[in-house]
């Protein structure tokens, strides 16, 4: 049996990828390395130093250059699905709604698996439909269920009465992938979504700081930088086959002895709450001033209409970089409205000085944008 079997995932196969998973848990089947169905095969290198108890490698879905392929043991994963399903009130069947070969996918999975549950797995070879939701929870046994989605799905569901109220049946939903707007969190607790945000990402297994609280035996640092680091059972063994580039984010942490991880966003403590900023390649250079995308972002999604933004940085002859803001709006708004609309939420160099309406943002990963497309993208709206 190899040491690492690269497995294709594919929405209209999900169970056969369930059963690999299964059996990856409890030791009677290999290692696993799922991509996306369609994607050539990823390469396993054989001179890879493995780390015992391997159960899980993925890719991530980083911004910029190759992926890289995080580690992740067998006590790692099952660490992760015990100390989330304390922080959530106990085990419970999971219903499955986001693409299954990426960690958040994967994780739903593996947290049914380690309930004695088989998972629900939402249709989504067309995509995430509300409808499918209501349906799939028809054949849902009457135990405790929890979910994970992303801030435009969540928001695609409290747009639907009946796939709100059937969301509301839930027990548990947890939102990552992308900064969450304080309005939709606020609009999915009005109409009784148990909702949380979480933050983590393939080098912790998953989310590992809920509502910014980190889960038991998980500790956050925050760097001199203001880098955020993270350190507990989760944390993955490195990047498989790249020595250099494991030894430059992974470290141990003095203070409790366990395996950190050094992400790439900044952030800050609040009375032991993790309030993240952004990430560090992301923040808008303008006029020597630093602009962090997120507050822009957030502000942006207060606006009448606007259902998705995402600041970028694109290039500006004077000022070396431009704040620059997409959004999925109706009625579409114009640069003048937003800047208006922002002027009292934002200081004068925050404000956009681009806009550009999108029928849909694109993503490089669950719920998260692809900067660098956006960026590149004709037909922005200029100032002035």
């Amino acid at each position: 049996m190899p040491p690492i079997r690269p497995y294709a995932v594919a929405p209209d196969r999900l169970p056969a990828y369930v059963e690999a998973l299964a059996a990856m848990l409890e030791g009677d089947g290999p290692a696993l390395l799922p991509y996306e169905d369609g994607d050539p095969e990823p390469a396993v290198p054989d001179d890879a130093d493995l780390p015992d108890d391997l159960g899980l490698v993925v890719s991530t879905s980083g911004s910029t250059g190759a992926p890289k392929r995080a580690m992740l043991t067998r006590a790692a994963l099952r660490a992760s699905g015990t100390a989330t399903h304390d922080r959530l009130g106990g085990e419970g069947m999971w219903l499955l709604a986001l693409p299954a070969q990426h960690i958040a996918g994967t994780q739903v999975i593996l947290r049914s698996l380690a309930a004695r549950r088989a998972p629900l797995l939402l249709n989504m070879i067309d995509g995430f439909r509300t409808a499918d939701l209501v349906d799939a929870l028809a054949w849902a046994p009457p135990v405790r269920r929890y979910t994970s989605l992303v801030p435009t799905q969540l928001a695609t569901v409290l747009d639907d009465p009946e796939a709100t109220e059937a969301l509301g049946t839930f027990d548990g939903v947890l939102v990552g992938g992308a900064a969450t707007a304080p309005a939709l969190l606020e609009r999915a607790r009005a109409a009784g979504v148990a909702v949380r945000t979480t933050y983590g990402m393939s080098e912790t297994a998953g989310g590992c700081v809920y509502d910014g609280v980190p889960l038991e035996d998980t500790a956050v640092t925050i760097g001199d930088d203001g880098r955020v680091g993270l350190s507990g059972p989760t944390v993955a063994s490195g990047y498989l086959g790249e020595s250099d580039r494991t030894a430059a984010v992974f470290d141990t942490d003095p203070t409790t002895g366990a395996r950190r991880f050094w992400t790439d966003d900044v952030g800050e403590l609040r009375d032991g709450v993790l309030h993240v900023v952004g990430r560090r390649d992301d923040l808008i250079t303008t006029g020597g001033l630093k602009v962090a995308p997120r507050l822009v972002e957030e502000a942006a999604l207060g606006l009448p209409g606007v259902r998705d933004a995402v600041a970028v940085a694109t290039p500006h002859e004077r000022w070396g970089q431009a704040v620059s803001l997409a959004v999925v709006a109706s009625p579409e708004p114009t640069l003048e409205e937003v800047r208006a609309g922002l002027r009292e939420l934002l200081p004068a160099y925050a404000l956009p000085t681009r806009l550009l309406v999108l029928d849909a943002i694109p993503a490089r990963g669950p719920g998260k944008p692809d900067r660098a497309a956006i960026a590149a993208m004709p037909g922005w709206q200029n100032q002035g």
